[in-house]
């Protein structure tokens, strides 16, 4: 079908009419949303204008016929009065406005020396001895404004392994919040339901964007699956909002829009589960994303929260000795805070990353039989590399990370020491399509059953994921 412009499009239905005296015939007429190009037939990516009659020079003009929702016509000299306007967002009714996208990740390892079959990792249960093939994440967002002061944020993971279980791929809610905008201008608004923390850069970062294939267990100790259900209000100036949407939208790996400044009030026992002592813990976070004159972007940020958590307790045995720990506040929860500060240099094309956190939390003393307030201490450092070219987008890392603390979500909250080294690339040769190959080297604590032993091993990892 030969493309016309506007103008053009009535001259010639108007002339035509004129000079043959033909009756005042409507014709449908359509727009190429990308071009904006006028058709006379339905086709990809064209937007309905409505039904026109053309206006005779000296003749009265014609309102639409059949559709009342445009007010275009043209006279016979060609000059086109302005064309409709398409329907707004705002005008929109609410489903037309929601969203639908999601991920899926499948992961391999291989034991390649030490004792690695006896490894095992709260970031990644396909670790460990008799495993093969497993998917670690199979997410489905639904997200989109309902109205012109709410947005609502949907996410449940189809591949989730319930506490105690053996069997995967079980369906369980990651997020169900909506956001309550408080101004015209968005700046400010409230985040009630179940979301993530804002403790803790990494743990703000999608698994979808994240480089490194685990977060460091430091940080991602403090808040349980990094979400809980709450209350938060975060609030973000023009400039900054529009850098978090840039950092993230740009394969720079950037967290999202989490706030420049954010606070609020959680239950604290982590996601998918209920308070236990009646008593809330809350969280305050900063973050700012500087742009340098070059482009360069550089954000910094701290972040702390504090409250009491219930531990779960049971009998253990260790060193010949079965016992069930006493905790030391069994009713209110033990003494739960942490601070943490972030830095992250984007990989423009050169990138670093870094986050350190201190605190105390409960952690089971095992000479005294307790479960206690006890001192914790760790964090990361990682350095990756952006290639882009006709291949996509290649970005090789290296990672290092500690950890000096409990590890409070398994039960009778055991000690945690964690050194690891992780080097690797990620290639996305498309929007759709990421391969991860990375090696890592881990001397970590098995906290998931008593005695707690330490365990060393190096490993071959490798994630594909694909974004839809």
């Amino acid at each position: 079908m030969k493309k016309i412009p506007l103008a053009a499009a009535f001259w010639t239905m108007c002339g035509t009419a004129a000079a043959e005296g033909a009756p005042q015939a409507a014709v449908e007429l359509f727009v190429d949303t990308a071009t904006r190009q006028i058709f006379a037939e339905p086709g990809p990516g064209r937007q309905r204008l409505g039904k026109f009659v053309p206006a005779v020079e000296g003749a009265a003009v014609s309102a639409p016929v059949a559709a009342r929702d445009t007010a275009v016509t043209a006279s016979a000299a060609g000059a086109a009065v302005p064309a409709a306007p398409v329907r707004s967002s705002s005008a929109k009714a609410w489903y037309e406005k929601i969203g639908i996208r999601g991920y899926v990740q499948m992961r391999y390892n291989q034991e390649l020396s030490g004792d690695a079959k006896s490894l095992k990792s709260p970031g990644d249960r396909f670790i460990g001895r008799e495993q093969g093939f497993g998917i670690r994440r199979a997410r489905v967002v639904i997200s989109g404004d309902v109205s012109d002061r709410m947005s609502i944020y949907i996410q449940p993971d189809l591949a989730s392994t319930p506490s105690g279980s053996s069997t995967t791929h079980f369906a369980q809610l990651r997020d169900a919040y909506a956001d309550l905008w408080l101004d015209k201008e968005k700046t400010w608004r409230i985040r009630a339901g179940q979301s993530k923390i804002p403790y803790g850069w990494e743990d703000l970062q999608s698994s979808q964007n994240r480089l490194a294939l685990d977060r460091a267990d430091a940080l991602n100790s403090g808040v349980r699956d990094e979400r809980d259900l709450g209350v938060i209000a975060y609030w973000s100036p023009a400039a900054a909002k529009e850098r978090f949407a840039y950092l993230q939208k740009s394969g720079l790996k950037g967290s999202g829009d989490y706030g420049v400044v954010g606070f609020g009030v959680y239950n604290g026992q982590g996601a998918n589960r209920p308070d236990r002592n009646d008593q809330l813990h809350s969280v305050i976070h900063f973050s700012y994303p500087f742009k340098f004159a070059n482009g360069q972007f550089l954000e910094v940020g701290a972040d702390a929260y504090a409250g009491r958590y219930k531990v779960s307790t049971a009998a253990a045995t260790i060193d010949g000795a079965t016992f069930t720990p006493r905790v030391d506040a069994p009713e209110a929860g033990s003494t739960d805070r942490r601070v943490a500060a972030h830095v992250v240099y984007y990989p423009q094309p050169f990138g670093f990353q870094a986050e350190w956190t201190v605190g105390k939390g409960p952690e089971l003393d095992i000479g005294r039989r307790t479960i206690r307030t006890k001192s914790l201490r760790g964090g990361y450092a990682q350095v990756m590399y952006k290639f882009d070219g006709g291949y996509g987008s290649l970005m090789p890392y290296a990672k290092w990370q500690t950890y000096r603390g409990a590890s409070k979500f398994d039960t009778n909250a055991p000690r945690m020491d964690v050194d690891e080294v992780e080097a690797g690339v990620e290639w996305q040769p498309s929007n759709a399509v990421e391969l991860a190959v990375a090696w890592a080297n881990m001397r970590r604590t098995d906290v998931s059953a008593a005695p707690y032993r330490r365990v060393d091993g190096q490993l071959l990892r490798v994630q594909l994921q694909v974004n839809y």
